[in-house]
């Protein structure tokens, strides 16, 4: 059963979040701070996603959204605030967060961003891997579908799983110039229901991994008003 890591101080809010997860066949762990969710997580429980909340007394919802993703790049976040700014949805997306949603929301389309974020982070393999060893090869760079680790030059390179998803995306149709909207349906999914800039937010952060000069981009290539290349 896929465990979910609900961390949410609205009592009512988080005991109708939780209901509906647990009806749809989740196994739910509640908090209701940050340090009580980090506390469960020191308890050697591994999660598949966790749904942070924002406002919390103590830690708020970024720094814990940080501090668990330095401490695993495979778990699904998704945080939820009541601020519909677009700079805290930029932000939550840079620290690590895979998905974001703003209050009110439904529950059915919460679940249905569990449900694609679940079936992302269990998602093995890919098109164009050798069958043999599972490794996708592009110049410099070697994508390990078994480990799930980047290597540029034999270097190591640590990715969440929406990232590695996108470079397998990418790996798969070198040089092909692909819209933004490809992308979103290729990683999050076609009933995907967020904003198609969380591609853009994706991309920056892969170009602070990869490229010697984040700012000049050698291999993720812009294509002006329509979306990215792969360049080997």
């Amino acid at each position: 059963m896929r465990k979910i890591l609900l961390v949410e101080d609205e009592d009512s809010i988080r005991e109708v979040i939780a209901l509906n997860l647990r009806m749809a066949g989740y196994e739910v762990s509640e908090a209701s701070s940050a340090e009580q969710a980090l506390a469960l997580m020191a308890g050697g429980v591994r999660f598949d996603v966790a749904v942070l909340d924002i406002m919390l007394p103590g830690m708020n919802g970024f720094s814990l959204c940080e501090s668990i993703r330095r401490d695993s790049d495979t778990i699904g976040i998704i945080m939820l605030s009541a601020k519909a700014l677009e700079a805290d949805k930029i932000k939550g997306l840079s620290i690590g967060a895979d998905d974001y949603m703003t209050k009110p929301f439904s529950v059915s389309e919460l679940l249905a961003r569990v449900d694609a974020l679940v079936r992302r982070v269990a998602r093995s393999g890919g098109a164009g891997a050798d069958e043999n060893d599972g490794r996708m090869v592009s110049g410099v760079f070697v994508l390990d579908q078994k480990s799930r680790v980047l290597y540029k030059n034999g270097q190591p390179i640590d990715l969440t799983q929406v990232e590695f998803q996108i470079m397998e995306l990418f790996f798969a149709n070198p040089g092909v110039a692909l819209v933004r909207e490809k992308i979103l349906e290729g990683v999050w999914g076609e009933n995907y229901f967020g904003d198609v800039k969380i591609v853009d937010v994706n991309i920056r952060r892969l170009r602070m991994k990869i490229e010697d000069e984040p700012s000049n981009p050698k291999h993720i290539m812009t294509v002006w008003g329509y979306g990215y290349r792969w360049n080997a």
